[in-house]
């Protein structure tokens, strides 16, 4: 279909699409034709697939919030009329990007509907980027509480890692995680 028409049904004007194909933010496939005409290849309604339940948790000591909220993501999804066939739990930081579940849930073609309790339990950084991708492959991600709550522990723990890679690349490994952790410390001394 034309750049208009895909534009008009999205509720969205016919330049804020034109933008987003000039800049390569489209979150659907197009292509442009010799003669200049943008046409839009919608993908297919997510076909019926299997519906994934996704529940991470920074770190062990917080297996008790990973059950939990696995409830919370089954009862949203019972609630919704969408009937469960996997669910995933994972340990590890958002951070992280060799996290092997959330690695294999993504590379199934099968899952057509990934369900998060908040954007940051699948990404913390990059969100939009990830559900555009899904979405051009004809799946979606449902998130179940849509405003943001942070968690401060999960913050400190998402810092130390980015601090800790940037002192590993400066400093090498072996001195990293000291270092990353003295830079947090002072952080915080300064912090009134």
């Amino acid at each position: 279909m034309k750049l208009s028409e895909w534009a008009r049904k999205r509720g969205i004007t016919y330049k804020t699409a034109w933008r987003w194909v000039k800049e390569g933010k489209m979150p659907v496939p197009f292509e442009i034709t010799p003669s200049g005409t943008i046409l839009v290849h919608e993908p297919e309604a997510p076909k019926a697939g299997i519906v994934a339940l996704y529940a991470r948790v920074s770190s062990s000591d917080q297996k008790a919030d990973l059950e939990r909220q696995v409830v919370r993501l089954l009862e949203f999804a019972n609630a919704q009329g969408l009937s469960v066939g996997k669910t995933v739990k994972e340990i590890g930081s958002g951070l992280n990007g060799k996290r092997r579940e959330l690695i294999k849930l993504l590379s199934d073609p099968n899952v057509t509907t990934i369900v998060v309790e908040h954007r940051d339990r699948l990404t913390p950084v990059g969100f939009e980027f990830l559900e555009a991708a899904l979405r051009a492959q004809g799946r979606r991600v449902l998130v179940v509480e849509e405003e943001e709550k942070e968690n401060a522990d999960d913050l400190v723990r998402d810092m130390t890692e980015v601090l800790t890679s940037l002192a590993a690349r400066l400093y090498g490994k072996r001195s990293a995680r000291r270092r990353a952790k003295r830079a947090l410390e002072a952080l915080q001394r300064e912090d009134p």
